[in-house]
């Protein structure tokens, strides 16, 4: 059999500091993220995952007081450098939350309202193909197809979850970050949505934080272990599961702690 080469590096992430005032809650952590794979952070809760995660689409620039120095690398330029328009950088790097959150529109304009702003789609039949595209993607065109015009918040939590997702996709990003995206739903949406990430890792960089290292296992290849805002260790995914390097990693892993 062939062996799989590794995908090529997507963000590449150099000595990254994050503070709040005078409060460190980041420190230099480096870590190559590759393209056409998953990678999962893991943790126990305030270790620092989703600070780090909200470092590659610049979110900490919206908390008043926070302070990221250190080098974002994606696609050859600095995400960090002051010319960079953040706004510009979020139309390439999609994000969806823990706790599903539609726009209180209808499920088409949920999907369309990225396409409309970012001006990738001049007709109404190209916001069309647009939105039912990236619903297909997202596993949900089949369930919400008859009803594209009613509110998207009538969605189910797992639906809703799946809507998100189509609008993050639905602007052509190059890599999605998921911020616990599973933590706000019952057990068969979680499977659904799993199954989606694993279907999306085929063209998309994904980033995931979970809290579930069941979740970790199951949709990524690589892992990345955080322990009060320090990287510990970042493997592929089966080695930091059965045979991590550092015994802070085994601990974590075994339940000893977190």
């Amino acid at each position: 059999m062939s062996e799989t080469l590794p995908s090529p590096i997507k963000v590449d992430c150099r000595g990254i500091d994050v503070f709040y005032d005078d409060k460190q809650a980041i420190f230099d952590i480096s870590m190559p993220i590759e393209d056409r794979a998953v990678t999962a952070f893991i943790g126990p809760s305030g270790c620092g995952k989703s600070t780090f995660l909200r470092c590659m689409n610049r979110m900490n620039d919206t908390i008043e007081g926070a302070k990221v120095t250190g080098e974002i690398i994606m696609d050859g330029a600095d995400i960090n450098d002051p010319h960079v328009d953040p706004v510009l950088l979020r139309s390439q790097v999609g994000m969806v939350f823990q706790k599903p959150n539609p726009f209180p529109k209808s499920i088409y304009d949920n999907v369309a309202y990225g396409a409309r702003i970012h001006g990738l789609a001049n007709r109404k039949n190209e916001l069309d193909e647009i939105v039912e595209t990236s619903l297909r993607r997202a596993s949900l065109w089949e369930e919400v197809k008859d009803r594209l015009h009613t509110p998207g918040t009538g969605l189910s939590g797992g639906q809703q979850q799946r809507l998100c997702i189509a609008r993050a996709i639905s602007i052509q990003p190059e890599v999605i970050l998921m911020d616990e995206p599973c933590s706000a739903l019952d057990p068969i949406a979680t499977a659904r949505i799993e199954e989606l990430i694993d279907e999306l890792r085929e063209n998309y960089c994904i980033v995931i934080v979970t809290h579930s290292m069941q979740q970790a296992a199951r949709v990524s290849q690589k892992t990345a272990f955080f322990h009060l805002g320090k990287l510990i260790e970042m493997g592929e995914t089966e080695m930091i599961f059965t045979n991590p390097d550092n015994q802070m990693t085994q601990d974590y892993i075994t339940g000893r702690f977190g």
